[in-house]
């Protein structure tokens, strides 16, 4: 059984992407693209799968296909491990955010940590909208002073879950909605340093890398088909 008191990557994401008092989402962001990215990037962190390259093609394969314990990440491996043909990096990530209710799923991990708290109403007495204000603001904010740390304070050294944050806040759109916007163009070059994962080991970069192209691929990518076919 998993610490009540430990975040997934995935729902480290899902607090930062949303309006703390409101509990919706920042407007414009691509969180389903990031919260996928987050899962795929902690699959990769749990050593639950690997790259196999052919070429420069880059494949996802299954490492270790012991059940994890987290209903979503299974959820994840059991797609992978369960995939008629190994498919490559950059398709897990649009298959991850298509999966069903899965904003909803990442709240309620975090509803069950006393973290988020589930608010219904309904729209036109027909439907029911559903926003996960936020309760407890403490990890939230250990969360942003680690990045605050690792963006504006220089770090030689920073943890690699971080680094997996920032890439994919930044590849999604979050990154300007937590920090002061001018004051991250001023660390333009150091983000991009950051996010290139040579501040971390070559296991670990190769996942960042891998996972931060994927989660640009599946944001850029139906942006076009909307322009192609308008």
């Amino acid at each position: 059984m998993e610490p009540s008191n430990h975040l997934h990557i995935y729902e480290e994401i899902l607090l930062l992407a949303l309006r703390d008092k409101k509990g919706t989402m920042f407007f414009g962001i691509n969180y389903p693209q990031a919260i996928a990215g987050a899962l795929l990037a902690e699959l990769f962190l749990m050593d639950k799968i690997k790259i196999e390259y052919s070429g420069k093609k880059k494949f996802v394969i299954i490492s270790d296909s012991k059940p994890i314990g987290n209903p979503l990440l299974d959820e994840c491996l059991d797609k992978i491990a369960n995939s008629k043909r190994r498919a490559r990096v950059e398709s897990w990530v649009p298959r991850f955010a298509n999966i069903s209710r899965l904003k909803h799923k990442a709240a309620q991990s975090l509803c069950r940590k006393g973290i988020l708290k589930l608010e219904e109403t309904k729209v036109l007495l027909l439907f029911k909208h559903k926003t996960y204000p936020e309760i407890d603001p403490r990890p939230e904010k250990h969360l942003l002073d680690k990045m605050h740390k690792a963006i504006f304070g220089n770090q030689k050294s920073i943890d690699p879950e971080i680094v997996i944050l920032i890439a994919i806040c930044k590849s999604t759109g979050i990154l300007s909605h937590l920090f002061d916007k001018k004051k991250l163009r001023e660390k333009k070059k150091w983000i991009k340093e950051i996010t290139s994962g040579n501040l971390i080991g070559d296991a670990t970069k190769q996942a960042v890398e891998a996972v931060q192209a994927a989660v640009m691929v599946a944001v850029i990518m139906p942006a076009v088909a909307v322009t192609v076919t308008s």
